[in-house]
C-alpha cells in the first residue's frame, strides 16, 4: 500500500496535525522487516475507528489491514504510548492558550460526582405469582414515598 494513494477521510489528520502526533509515534525498530504501512496511515487508521466506532473487521479495505491496526492499538496502549501522546498533547494546547501546562487543582461539584444512594421515590414490580388464570404483573409503590 506504500506509493497508492487513496481518497481522504473526515477523520485523516491534517499536515500541520501529523507534524505534532509524528514525533510521538514510535518510529520502524532498526533491524527487522521494513514497515508495509507508513506510520501516519496506521495513525489515520486508528482516528477512523475511534470516531466511527466500528468493529475491527470494519476498517475500510483502503487502510491497512485491521490486524494490523489493532496489533499497533493494543502494543502502544500497553506501552501507555496514548497516554504519553495525550499528555504533550495537552500540555502544548494550554501553553498556547497562556494557561499553566500542567494543572494543579481540579474542581469537582456536586452535578459530576456521582452518588450511591437513590434519592426519591421508586417503583418496584412485584414477584410473579403462578402462571395460571391470571396472566397480569402488578406494579407496586415502595414505601419510601
Amino acid at each position: 500500500m506504500a506509493g497508492r494513494r487513496r481518497y481522504p477521510y473526515p477523520t485523516d489528520l491534517s499536515d500541520a496535525e501529523w507534524e505534532l502526533v509524528r514525533p510521538l509515534v514510535p518510529r520502524v525498530k532498526p533491524g527487522g522487516r521494513p514497515a508495509l504501512h507508513q506510520r501516519r496511515e496506521i495513525v489515520d487508521a486508528l482516528a477512523y475507528w475511534l470516531r466511527a466506532g466500528c468493529a475491527w473487521r470494519l476498517l475500510p479495505h483502503d487502510l491497512p489491514p485491521w490486524q494490523t491496526v489493532y496489533h499497533y492499538w493494543r502494543t502502544w496502549r500497553l506501552e501507555g504510548r496514548w497516554e504519553q501522546i495525550l499528555a504533550v498533547l495537552r500540555e502544548r494546547e494550554r501553553a498556547r492558550l497562556g494557561r499553566d501546562p500542567t494543572p494543579s487543582a481540579a474542581i469537582v461539584d456536586s452535578q459530576s460526582v456521582k452518588t450511591t444512594e437513590k434519592g426519591g421515590c421508586t417503583a418496584t414490580t412485584g414477584a410473579r405469582r403462578s402462571t395460571g388464570a391470571r396472566g397480569t404483573c402488578s406494579s407496586i409503590r415502595s414505601a419510601s414515598c
